[in-house]
């Protein structure tokens, strides 16, 4: 059985932090329990079409239709998150008549290494790498298997399995506060049902940074031409 994680140990739950087409199919980069919830969630997936502007959003369907969306409203209400880039694969909910959007998220902006400093020491970046596939890994951390992610309801959902905890999944559901090429701000939801005693209080919010590649120096050394007293014996 999942359950729905919770933030009992706020410094292991830091470091937690997909998808097709239309209500009755399967998302892709599916868990497995993608068909619990799929035939209610309006998201619709698809790539950013080359008729995309400023305000409108087109979306070419993973079943094949082009809409045009107004996403006006949801830039207003800052939620258009990644930007658009003609190519990109997003995730949209659309309102009911599908002529506009009132959530935008760029997958292709979401994708790679994401980093914070330990909440335990703060010397190391540990974090969560999100890869094609609904493929989710951690970095640097042993206490935390990240095992996949996908996209629903608009949310960012992330299965883990925890150090001891043998295969007993944890299902975390996280909100996007922020998502642009260098940062990505998430806060897990957490229903009051499902907190412990005094967990009211704690900030739930998780600030990544996008892993830099380590930088690779040249070190040129300059050599001295050789002369014949080099070669005697």
């Amino acid at each position: 059985m999942k359950k729905l994680a919770c933030i009992a140990t706020v410094v292991s739950a830091v470091m937690m932090m997909g998808s097709c087409g239309q209500k009755s199919q399967q998302v892709p980069f599916d868990n497995g329990d993608s068909l619990r919830t799929v035939n209610m969630d309006p998201t619709v997936f698809g790539v950013c079409g080359e008729a995309t502007a400023m305000n409108t959003l087109q979306l070419i369907t993973d079943t094949g239709d082009t809409l045009m969306l107004d996403i006006s409203a949801a830039q207003e209400a800052n939620q258009v998150f990644g930007g658009l880039q003609t190519g990109d694969r997003m995730a949209v909910i659309p309102t009911k008549d599908k002529k506009s959007a009132t959530l935008v998220i760029n997958q292709a902006a979401l994708m790679g290494n994401w980093v914070m400093p330990n909440p335990l020491d703060g010397s190391d970046e540990v974090g969560i790498s999100i890869k094609e596939g609904g493929i989710a890994e951690s970095i640097a951390q042993s206490s935390i298997v990240y095992k996949t992610w996908r996209l629903v309801y608009g949310k960012l959902e992330i299965v883990s399995v925890r150090e001891g905890g043998g295969d007993e999944e944890e299902v975390g559901l996280y909100t996007l506060m922020k998502l642009t090429p260098d940062s990505l701000t998430i806060k897990l939801d957490v229903r009051p049902e499902d907190m412990q005693p005094g967990e009211r209080d704690v900030d739930n919010t998780m600030m990544y940074s996008r892993q830099k590649e380590k930088e690779h120096y040249d070190v040129q050394v300059d050599l001295e031409d050789s002369g014949v007293d080099d070669f005697i014996m």
